[in-house]
C-alpha cells in the first residue's frame, strides 16, 4: 500500500497546476497513464482567453461565454473563471511560459476567435498547449514534493462511507495493481472524445475520469454536449490532425465526391457559417451520399500564398500524400471537446467527500451547451487553483485501512481480440447513432446495443487479469452509455445537441444530471 497526502490522477494543465500549488504544503503523487506531457493540453493550438486589454472587460467576456453556452452556463462559475484570467496568465508567465508578444507594443499579442467580441486570446504562436505543458512539466519535475508516476493508469477509486480514500492503480510496465491511500484525491483525466470514431483528441481521451467517478457514486452532467470540429483530415494514420477553420476563411471550399459545393443547401453563409452549422451540414451530406468523407479544396488559390499562410498544415498534408495546393483534401468532422462531465461545485468538489474533479473531466457550469474557444485552458488553471485553495483550508491527516488488490479469482485471457473488437464497435456505433445529428430511433438503438456491450465488458473485466486496454475499454463503454442516456433525456435542440425529433428550444434551460444512486448505466 502506498500512502500520500494528495493523489492526482491525470497530468494535463489542470492536474499539473494543482500539483504545483499543493506541493508547497503537501506530499503529492501525480499519476498519469502515459508520459507527463501526453495530454490534450499538449495539442491545444489556440490559446487562453483572458481580459488583459484596456478595451475589454470582465462583463464582456462573461456575456460572450453565456451566449455561447446557449442558456445552460452557470453564471456564477463563468464569472469566477473569467475574473481570474489575467491572474492565470501572470502565474503561467512567472513559471516561464513564453507567450507571443506584439512586435509593435511589446505587450502580449492578442487574437480573436469565434464567439469572442474582443481580442482577448493570449497565445504562444499556434502551439499554446505545448508551451503551457512544457513550462508546467518543468516546474513539476523540479519539485521534491511531487512524485510523478508515468505509465500508471487508475483502475478504480476506493471509497468508504461516501468518502474517497484513494485508488487502485495499475503499473502498466509491471502489470501490478497498487493500492494508494490519500486524504484528498483529484481527477484531472481529460475528456472522452475517443468514444467517437473520428476525434481530434489523443488516444488517452477515453473518459477514464468520468467512469471512475460514476462507479464511485458521483453525479455527471450534460454529457450529451459533445463539440465537433468540422474538418479533421480523413486518413487512417492521421488520427487527430485538424485542418484549421482559417482555411475556409481564406477561401477553401467544401465539396462532395461529385466535386460539387454543397454548403449553399444548408446555410446562406456557405463555408463561413459557424462551426456547429458546418459540422451538421457535412454530416448530413455524408449521410445523403453514403460517403465516408467530404473534401476541402483550396487548390484554386495561389500555391505560394497557401504555403506561406499555412506552412504547418501544408507540410502535414504532404506527409499523408496530399498536396493542399494541387488537390481537394479529404475531411470529416471530429469529436473535439467534452463540454459536460463530473458535476462539481465552485471549489471543484464532487458529491463524494474528499474527491475533486478539474479540467475537461469536470462540469463546472462554465461551458453550458457549447464551449467558447480558448476558455478551456483558462478553466484548467482557475479551477485547479480553486480545488487547491479548498484542500488547503479543509485538509485533515487521516490514516485509512484499505485492502490490497485481489487477483486470486481471475486468469490470463487468450481472447484479447474481444477488447479490440468492442473498442472499434463502440466508436463506430457512437459515430453513426450518437453523432452530430441525433434522433430518438438511433439513440434507442444505441442504448440497447451499449447495454449488451457493457455486459460483455464487465464480464470480461471480472474474469480476466486486467490490462490498460481493458481498463480504457471499461471506461469508454460506460461513458458511451451515459452519453446516450443524457441525449435521450434532452427533449429539445440546444447548443451542441441537435435532435431531428425535437428541433426547437424549450422555454427553460435545464442541465441533464445523471445520478448513479438512481440510475444503472
Amino acid at each position: 500500500m502506498v500512502k500520500t497526502d494528495i493523489l492526482i490522477i491525470g497530468s494535463g494543465a489542470a492536474g499539473m497546476t494543482a500539483a504545483i500549488d499543493l506541493s508547497k504544503s503537501f506530499n503529492v503523487t501525480l499519476v498519469t497513464k502515459n508520459s507527463l506531457i501526453d495530454s490534450s493540453t499538449w495539442y491545444a493550438q489556440g490559446g487562453i482567453a483572458a481580459v488583459i486589454d484596456n478595451n475589454d472587460t470582465i462583463e464582456e467576456h462573461l456575456r460572450d461565454t453565456l451566449i455561447a453556452g446557449d442558456g445552460l452556463c452557470n453564471e456564477e462559475a463563468v464569472r469566477e473563471c473569467v475574473s481570474h484570467g489575467e491572474e492565470a496568465i501572470r502565474w503561467l508567465g512567472n513559471l516561464g511560459t513564453e507567450f507571443t508578444q506584439d512586435d509593435q507594443t511589446g505587450n502580449l499579442h492578442l487574437t480573436q476567435e469565434g464567439g469572442h467580441s474582443k481580442r482577448r486570446v493570449v497565445h504562444a504562436e499556434d502551439a499554446t498547449g505545448k508551451e503551457v505543458s512544457s513550462s508546467l512539466a518543468k516546474k513539476v519535475k523540479a519539485s521534491s514534493n511531487i512524485n510523478v508516476l508515468e505509465n500508471h493508469i487508475c483502475v478504480d477509486l476506493i471509497t468508504q462511507e461516501n468518502s474517497c480514500v484513494g485508488a487502485y492503480v495499475l503499473d502498466i510496465d509491471s502489470n501490478e495493481v497498487l493500492a494508494f491511500t490519500a486524504c484528498k484525491t483529484i481527477l484531472a483525466t481529460g475528456g472522452a472524445s475517443k468514444v467517437y470514431l473520428y476525434t481530434s483528441n489523443p488516444d488517452g481521451s477515453s473518459g477514464d475520469g468520468i467512469g471512475l467517478a460514476w462507479r464511485a457514486g458521483c453525479k455527471v452532467e450534460n454529457l450529451e454536449f459533445n463539440q465537433f470540429h468540422p474538418t479533421c483530415l480523413f486518413h487512417p494514420e492521421a488520427k487527430s490532425f485538424l485542418l484549421s477553420e482559417a482555411l475556409r476563411g481564406e477561401g477553401a471550399l467544401l465539396k462532395n465526391h461529385k466535386d460539387h459545393r454543397f454548403m449553399e443547401k444548408y446555410d446562406s453563409r456557405l463555408e463561413l457559417a459557424p462551426r456547429d452549422v458546418v459540422a451538421r451540414s457535412i454530416d448530413k451530406e455524408m449521410k445523403i451520399t453514403g460517403a465516408d468523407n467530404v473534401f476541402l479544396d483550396i487548390s484554386h488559390r495561389d500555391g505560394k500564398d497557401i504555403k506561406k499562410e499555412f506552412p504547418n498544415i501544408y507540410k502535414q498534408c504532404l506527409k499523408f500524400g496530399f498536396d493542399l495546393t494541387q488537390e481537394p483534401i479529404p475531411v470529416v468532422p471530429a469529436a473535439h471537446y467534452t463540454c459536460g462531465g463530473v458535476k462539481v461545485d465552485l471549489d471543484s468538489q464532487t458529491n463524494i467527500k474528499n474527491l475533486y474533479a478539474i479540467g475537461e473531466v469536470s462540469s463546472t457550469g462554465l461551458h453550458g451547451a457549447n464551449r467558447m474557444a480558448s476558455n478551456s485552458l483558462l478553466e484548467c488553471i482557475v479551477f485547479a487553483k480553486k480545488a487547491s485553495e479548498h484542500i488547503q483550508k479543509t485538509f485533515t491527516q487521516i490514516e485509512y485501512a484499505v485492502k490490497e488488490w485481489d487477483i486470486s479469482k481471475v486468469s490470463e485471457t487468450q481472447e484479447g481480440v474481444i477488447i479490440r473488437h468492442n473498442w472499434d464497435e463502440i466508436r463506430r456505433l457512437m459515430w453513426d447513432y450518437v453523432g452530430i445529428v441525433r434522433s430518438n430511433n438511433l439513440l434507442k438503438r444505441a442504448d440497447i446495443a451499449m447495454k449488451h456491450i457493457n455486459q460483455e465488458v464487465n464480464y470480461f473485466y471480472g474474469k480476466y487479469i486486467i490490462s490498460s486496454d481493458l481498463i480504457e475499454l471499461r471506461n469508454l463503454a460506460l461513458v458511451a452509455s451515459l452519453t446516450i442516456k443524457s441525449a435521450l433525456k434532452r427533449k429539445e435542440s440546444r447548443g451542441l445537441h441537435y435532435s431531428l425529433d425535437y428541433p426547437n428550444l424549450l422555454k427553460t434551460a435545464q442541465p441533464t444530471i445523471l445520478d448513479p444512486s438512481k440510475l444503472k448505466a
